[in-house]
């Protein structure tokens, strides 16, 4: 399945929720037809927005042999090092420095970016010019667990866009067979990442982008069974939505399926993904209550497509059933009101 570039950026950008944060940055898509450059471009202009206005900083603890004392005396370090009688000491302090988690993770980013093959040449001497333009910050060696120290707060919150896209660059450069230059391998080939792409962000645009539903959330739904022996409970797969849409009078449960095909092919005809309409089923047996909106749930399978639309609906008791296809290969406008017109939304066209 092959998706324009700049609805893959509109894909992400609501993934992260990060979509003020996308204005900001002002990068025209249309200028790029690989996705390594256009991730280039975007680092490049939030880099030179976070330059101008000034990085953050901190005060970073260092403990260092000193002249004299600073800060906080490590005397017993002082003494086994034998320092006094050369009028020198150990000691911990405090400077405010640009040298932080943050701006290490970015400087790398870009570091590695300017020795990712295929970049265009352009970018890498854009980039290259950034390098010089940093204080003084670090090189780190970068793996998950560097990101998942990030902090992000109300003061810094650009960073969160700057970080989410420094570790997608992060998850799809790998080490090449030239030393010291990288690789960049196209996410969008891998289902898997697809799939939780494809979820998230049609989630996050049923938070943003509608205002009938006051509750959008994954949901987790308890099994209506009865078990003889307690124990016997840990045994049962989880069940969870993907996208649960609630007011006080509705509810609708989203099961969104990212597959290169939207029918499976069964004797030469178009089938339904048996094993994803028999989940989307149970979802709406087993969250029934005695609330009246759980027992006339609508249940919703989203496909991607490029190609061929679908519009199925069956019912089974008071529960609407459909199948719909979302077109990514359409105007962003398009998607857009599409999504609003899945969960019966009236759209005005102007």
């Amino acid at each position: 399945m092959s998706i324009p570039i700049k609805n893959i950026y509109f894909l992400l950008c609501y993934a992260w929720n990060k979509l003020d944060e996308k204005d900001r940055v002002d990068v025209t898509i249309e200028d790029y037809t690989e996705l390594i450059d256009l991730f280039a471009k975007v680092l490049i202009n939030a880099t030179r927005i976070l330059l101008k206005r000034g990085i953050d900083k901190h005060y970073v603890d260092h403990t260092a042999e000193v002249n004299g004392i600073k800060g906080k005396l490590e005397i017993s370090q002082t003494l086994k090092k034998n320092l006094l009688f050369r009028q020198k000491t150990i000691c911990t302090y405090s400077d405010f420095s640009s040298n932080i988690l943050l701006n290490q993770i970015l400087f790398t980013t870009v570091y590695r970016l300017v020795r990712t093959r295929g970049l265009d040449k352009q970018l890498k001497n854009e980039l290259i010019g950034l390098q010089r333009m940093f204080p003084q910050v670090d090189l780190i060696a970068l793996k998950p667990s560097v990101f998942q120290q990030v902090r992000i707060t109300r003061n810094n919150r650009f960073y969160g866009f700057i970080m989410n896209v420094c570790q997608l660059i992060y998850d799809q450069t790998f080490p090449s067979e030239e030393k010291g230059s990288y690789k960049f391998v196209d996410f969008t080939r891998d289902p898997a990442r697809m799939n939780q792409l494809f979820e998230a962000f049609i989630r996050n645009f049923y938070k943003i982008e509608q205002q009938k539903y006051t509750t959008v959330k994954r949901e987790a739904i308890k099994w209506q069974l009865s078990a003889e022996n307690e124990a016997n409970w840990r045994y049962l797969p989880i069940m969870e939505t993907d996208i649960t849409l609630e007011n006080e009078t509705e509810k609708v449960i989203i099961d969104a399926k990212y597959y290169k095909e939207t029918m499976s092919i069964n004797y030469g005809k178009e089938k339904i993904n048996s094993g994803n309409l028999y989940q989307l089923f149970s979802y709406l047996i087993n969250q029934r209550t005695s609330a009246a909106k759980t027992i006339k749930a609508c249940g919703i399978l989203i496909y991607p497509t490029i190609a061929t639309d679908y519009d199925l609906r069956f019912n089974y008791q008071s529960h609407p059933i459909y199948i719909k296809t979302l077109n990514l290969n359409k105007d962003w406008k398009e998607i857009s009101l599409r999504l609003k017109e899945i969960i019966g939304l009236t759209v005005v066209v102007n």
